[in-house]
């Protein structure tokens, strides 16, 4: 007979974990690994909201300081939810459901246990009779690649390449209609209109053929009059994925719950693996989507480093620094960041050396000086040593 909750966690076919009375999850089996991609070694004593990181379809939080759940289970009463989101560890949402199994306060006094509760996660696929469509992965941050169902397509045996500009041209107008006048002049901007509309079929007829060969349903890619979208529902963009990590971590942050802040503005990190399709290096297509998520990227290392810095792991913060200062090394303020943390770090000497770095480097490139609160941070550290 089982008899304690760790072992009703080893033993349960669906995805299971065991949480003690701090929320810290003491037990998590093999298929919690792989429905949600963590380790058991990764998350043995960490919070349970930190790992799941659970909301609502709404965008609700779930997982907080206040969560009505792991009240439920202080009374020893069981709480589940039916439908909710769940963080995978590559940063995807995932829909599941959630029932609980409150341990009874005999139970703990019985075996010694300071389990409070099992919880029980099913996949949206298994609670639901509808069958869940294949899931089309796009990623365009670092190097354009493409998955289907976690399995990579070679889209370079692609026999029209026109095929991928389609793809890649959708992909920047997000889930908005777009017009076949403008894809037009987008893949044929020389050829007479009707060769262009001959030529536009071929390649929509292909670009369905290509994502059908792969096990794709043709609902991807729909048509309405003479409009073309992709369905966003269908499609997972590693660049949207980005955008919302980045707007979950910011809220954080300003709920100054910097250690969960911190984990989503690192999700939000390794997602950006380079620029917004960078190898289209000369498209004005794409050019302003990728300023605007390089930007959005250096915010992120900003408020990254803020974070580690509010809970005094500054070696974490100067690292960060560094890293943007290598993608950019004119870029004054994660100058004035470095100073600043190294300062605290208790290495004065170094901030000091930075600044004159920052001095030298904007003098050469652009014949200025530093900000001046740039200056007043260089001789507050100045008059400390």
């Amino acid at each position: 007979m089982i008899t304690h909750a760790c072992e009703l966690v080893r033993f349960a076919s669906d995805a299971a974990l065991a949480i003690d009375v701090n929320a810290r999850i003491v037990a998590w089996n093999v298929a919690a690994h792989q429905l949600l991609g963590h380790h058991s070694s990764e998350v043995i004593g960490e919070h349970c909201g930190d790992v799941l990181q659970a909301c609502l379809p709404d965008g609700k939080l779930l997982c907080r300081s206040d969560c009505d759940v792991l009240k439920c289970f202080g009374e020893c009463r069981p709480n589940g939810v039916s439908n909710c989101l769940l963080r995978h560890r590559n940063g995807e949402l995932i829909s599941t459901s959630i029932a609980s199994i409150p341990m009874s306060n005999r139970a703990r006094r019985l075996y010694g246990d300071q389990v409070v509760s099992v919880f029980i996660i099913r996949d949206a696929a298994i609670v639901s009779p509808v069958s869940k469509p294949q899931r089309l992965q796009v990623f365009t941050l670092g190097g354009f690649r493409v998955s289907i169902n976690g399995e990579d397509v070679d889209t370079g045996n692609w026999r029209r390449k026109q095929s991928l500009n389609l793809l890649k041209y959708l992909l920047t107008q997000a889930d908005r209609p777009v017009y076949r006048e403008r894809l037009l002049d987008f893949l044929w901007p020389d050829a007479d209109e009707k060769q262009a509309r001959g030529r536009l079929k071929v390649t929509v007829y292909d670009l369905r053929r290509e994502l059908r060969i792969n096990g794709l349903e043709d609902a991807v890619l729909t048509t309405a009059g003479n409009a073309y979208r992709l369905n966003r529902d269908l499609v997972w963009v590693d660049a949207d994925a980005f955008e919302q990590l980045a707007t979950e971590a910011h809220v954080l942050q300003d709920r100054k719950q910097w250690h969960v802040a911190i984990d989503r503005y690192e999700q939000a990190r390794n997602l950006y693996r380079g620029d917004y399709l960078e190898e289209e290096v000369y498209a004005g297509w794409c050019r302003g989507e990728r300023e605007r998520l390089r930007e959005l990227y250096l915010e992120v290392l900003t408020r990254n480093a803020e974070c580690y810095a509010h809970s005094e792991k500054f070696a974490e913060a100067v690292n960060i620094c560094r890293k943007a200062l290598v993608l950019d090394p004119c870029l004054e303020n994660f100058h004035f960041m470095l100073m600043k943390y190294l300062a605290s770090a208790g290495h004065p000497e170094l901030a000091l050396t930075q600044y004159n770095h920052c001095r030298e480097l904007l003098a050469r490139e652009f014949d200025t000086t530093p900000l001046p609160r740039t200056r007043r941070l260089y001789k507050s550290i100045l008059n400390q040593t």
